[in-house]
């Protein structure tokens, strides 16, 4: 298997019979094999970029578009951050052997699910980010499932470009929001082809 990532650990998903790698805010994964890459999104914004010919592909999880800058910035280049993690995966996506002019992308993620944030738009500056970002790189998003008001669960499968997306209520809904202040909490104090198939 040839993957390009930060550092995650693969497992087996019996579910799906397959092997999986999950992203938490601030990861990527890229591979050119049979894997499926997983994540759970509130505000943030989960790209998955592959070639649509090779099936060579990844996903990135990032909660922020930008990073900020001067002496009150948050830290260094991060995946954490969307321009950092877009580079980072269409890097490791084309350094896999994909070609540029073959690669498409899908969205997801931007949900406003955290009530006190609304006001900040934080999804939606993100979900507003993601298309800026491939439209002036030239790759065209062909599915999309953005904004809400609800978190989300992502299977991505690069070798086929097949993706699931479920929306999370109730009890998982609260996880998400409770991982996700956190999360962001945390970045303040430290330095750091197909159509979408829905599922219950």
């Amino acid at each position: 298997m040839k993957a390009l990532t930060t550092p995650l650990k693969l497992y087996y998903d019996r579910a799906f019979d397959i092997k999986a790698v999950k992203l938490l805010p601030g990861d990527f994964y890229a591979c050119s094999d049979d894997t499926m890459i997983v994540t759970v999104l509130g505000s943030c914004v989960a790209a998955c970029i592959r070639d649509k010919q090779t099936g060579i592909g990844g996903m990135n999880h990032f909660m922020l578009p930008e990073n900020a800058t001067g002496p009150s910035a948050w830290g260094s280049s991060s995946a954490r951050y969307g321009a950092y993690a877009m580079e980072m995966l269409i890097n490791n996506v084309l350094k896999l052997g994909a070609k540029r002019n073959q690669l498409e992308a899908k969205l997801f993620g931007g949900g406003a699910v955290i009530k006190h944030l609304k006001t900040t738009n934080i999804g939606e500056k993100n979900a507003k980010f993601s298309l800026d970002y491939l439209e002036m790189e030239g790759i065209p998003v062909v599915s999309s499932d953005l904004l809400d008001v609800y978190p989300r669960r992502v299977n991505f499968f690069p070798h086929t470009g097949r993706v699931l997306v479920k929306k999370m209520m109730g009890a998982q809904h609260s996880e998400i929001i409770i991982q996700e202040q956190g999360y962001r909490s945390s970045l303040q104090t430290t330095e750091v082809a197909g159509d979408i198939e829905l599922f219950n």
